[in-house]
């Protein structure tokens, strides 16, 4: 019985193979557009419009946001000028945090070890290890986050972003993949988990792989903190003061336009080798602008994405934290475990233009892309230029501005060179452990998943290396 069914579903897909190559390509998109020059002959035969009629407010500014001139450059720079918010309005609450968390709070909490009599160990692990982690996290991410999501919900309330996946939907379909992708690789700005998830509005499996293989190439909401510090720090100081914000907002802009060019191009070498087929045709109905809920808005920002995605990082923070000041003060034959650490990964860094702190960050960092900056913090000042564990062992340096920031970074020997590549390596790196685990179950497959983890690294590896070279070369 099992072997007559197997038998008539291989002559059923031999048969739709055979009629495929019969009808040949763009078979559905003939279909749709069959389909909606009928729906217009009916609509035209059935409605009867006034001389003096004119174009509604709706379709009036549809032909300018959507159009092929204008569609492009007003969606880039609308998301310059979000970035551009982002970077200056996160100064001045970050530096208040700073101080508060950072300064007093750890001056509050070693008085209180003290009154309590705690032993140094004790002291040292809670209060220079978990809490300055979970206090980073909290002072860098939180100012830029409460901007940024308030102003990216706003534009999907008002309809903006179905419009942005019109716009996309020629290029995905150029290389292969399904035009709904563009809505998915939205999602994956505000979390790549999330993104993955979306991706069940792709009817078809090879498409719907495509999607969830190339997400991660969104930067999402723990990778933006990253992004903004180290352009502020690195690129924005190559000019005067007053076009650091707009120097630093076109560097973000870039790289994350660099993660799209990634997605279109994996997309395309993906279905010319291991999942080839014909892009399937779908309809996309542009909603209609409507006045956002300033209520709703901002509860959605604040309390569904803004704290939900910092209390994810502060719990992965403390015992982050935790792990940090452990491999830093336990000493095997005179030497700590992180110094070991760095010493085997700092050559490896060093030929792709970063450091042994960096890749050791993105290691312990794996639950949460919004621990990388924190733990580079700490372990930074917890290693001289040479990488050798300083006298101060298992304590972050207290700083109250982006410049005190930069100050550590340069003391443990960044350049130029490897606060670009940290961006590009942030862009292109695994994908957290909570979007590997959500790949995993949406796909099924331990084989996709480990290629979803992968490819990005690879990637990585290769553009960093490249870079590195040219600048070896240039200076």
């Amino acid at each position: 019985m099992l072997e007559e069914k197997e038998k008539k579903l291989r002559e059923v897909f031999t048969i739709a193979d055979k009629l495929q190559w019969e009808i040949g390509e763009q078979f559905h998109d003939r279909v749709i557009e069959e389909v909606y020059a009928h729906a217009k002959e009916i609509a035209e035969s059935s409605v009867i419009k006034s001389p003096d009629h004119k174009y509604s407010f709706e379709t009036r500014v549809d032909k300018i946001i959507t159009s092929k001139i204008f569609g492009f450059p007003l969606m880039l720079l609308l998301l310059a000028l979000v970035f551009w918010i982002t970077i200056v309005g996160a100064n001045y609450p970050s530096k208040l945090l700073s101080y508060i968390l950072v300064d007093k709070g750890l001056s509050g909490l070693k008085y209180l070890g003290e009154m309590l009599k705690m032993p140094s160990w004790l002291s040292g692990f809670l209060f220079d290890g978990m809490y300055l982690a979970g206090a980073w996290v909290v002072s860098v991410m939180l100012p830029p986050m409460a901007i940024f999501f308030p102003i990216f919900t706003l534009l999907e309330d008002l309809g903006y972003l179905p419009r942005v996946a019109f716009n996309l939907d020629g290029i995905f379909r150029k290389v292969g993949a399904h035009g709904r992708q563009a809505l998915t690789m939205t999602m994956g700005f505000g979390c790549n988990a999330a993104g993955v998830v979306a991706t069940r509005i792709i009817d078809s499996p090879r498409e719907r792989l495509i999607a969830i293989l190339t997400n991660n190439f969104s930067l999402c909401n723990g990778r933006w903190p990253t992004q903004i510090l180290i352009a502020t720090i690195f690129i924005g100081a190559l000019v005067p003061q007053h076009l650091s914000g707009i120097v630093s907002t076109i560097a973000v802009v870039t790289v994350a336009m660099l993660g799209v060019v990634f997605m279109f191009l994996t997309s395309y070498g993906l279905t010319r080798t291991l999942l080839k087929g014909e892009p399937s045709a779908f309809s996309l109905e542009l909603p209609p602008y409507r006045p956002p809920n300033i209520l709703q808005t901002l509860y959605r920002s604040i309390i569904d994405r803004t704290i939900v995605v910092l209390w994810r990082a502060i719990v992965f923070a403390f015992p982050a934290g935790g792990v940090i000041w452990l491999v830093s003060n336990i000493q095997i034959s005179g030497m700590s475990i992180a110094e070991y650490l760095i010493r085997i990964l700092d050559p490896i860094g060093i030929i792709i233009g970063l450091n042994g702190v960096i890749l050791l960050a993105y290691i312990i960092a794996i639950p949460a892309n919004e621990i990388v900056i924190p733990t580079v913090l700490m372990l930074t000042v917890l290693v001289n230029k040479v990488g050798v564990i300083s006298a101060t062992a298992g304590v972050l340096m207290e700083v109250e501005s982006t410049n005190e920031i930069a100050q550590i970074l340069k003391m443990g020997g960044w350049t130029l060179l490897t606060g670009i590549n940290l961006m590009l390596f942030s862009l292109l790196h695994n994908p957290c452990s909570t979007t590997i685990y959500t790949i995993y179950k949406e796909t099924q497959s331990l084989k996709w998943t480990v290629v979803a983890t992968v490819l990005p690294i690879i990637f990585g590896v290769i553009v960093c290396f490249i870079v590195a070279r040219i600048y070896y070369l240039v200076l």
